[in-house]
């Protein structure tokens, strides 16, 4: 169900909304969620939450959103800023998570990497060494679109992750750091 025009939910309505028995709930148009809300939405259980309107989350809301144990995938590709306390919530969800982070803290990387399903950080250009050696961790899927800025032991520790096979692609480096990248996946 597409409700995208949305721009305010009440707690009621999303206690409503929790009940949809339909696999995808797109409210993208939302830019705030109170905490009920997100408890409400936390146990849809349908497949896929599409909630790319909002770029905050407080830490309450991600622990509901991280309580959820239905395979799928969680949008949230708006979000800008996500705490340690956020991220550590968020790991434990059983769906997949769409995040638009700018950026992430060596923190929440470490918490993000005990993650299951498929990660994907589509904004994110940069990563510290701690970062990327958390996230080379995650057992699940890890997608990272946009990473521009990466030290050569950054991308030496990202290419020894099995599932990144031909992501280099999609990275805007430097052909040093291109090569060091190939180096690494072949070993």
């Amino acid at each position: 169900m597409r409700l995208d025009g949305l721009t305010n939910l009440s707690d009621a309505a999303a206690e409503s909304l929790r009940q949809y028995t339909g696999n995808n709930l797109s409210l993208n148009g939302l830019t705030r969620l109170s905490d009920a809300a997100a408890e409400s939405l936390g146990q849809y259980t349908g497949s896929n939450l599409s909630l790319n309107g909002l770029n905050s989350l407080s830490d309450a809301a991600a622990e509901s959103f991280g309580q959820c144990r239905r395979k799928g995938l969680l949008q949230l590709e708006a979000l800008t800023h996500l705490s340690d306390v956020a991220a550590e919530s968020l790991s434990k969800s059983q769906r997949g998570l769409l995040l638009g982070l700018g950026s992430l803290s060596d923190m929440a990387a470490e918490s993000l990497s005990q993650f299951k399903g498929f990660l994907q950080l589509n904004k994110l250009t940069s990563l510290t060494d701690a970062a990327a050696e958390s996230l080379s961790k995650q057992p699940g899927t890890l997608r990272l679109r946009n990473v521009s800025q990466l030290s050569d032991a950054a991308v030496r520790i990202l290419g020894e992750k099995s599932d990144y096979g031909d992501v280099l692609s999609s990275w805007k480096l430097s052909a040093t750091a291109k090569k060091i990248y190939k180096n690494a996946c072949r070993r």
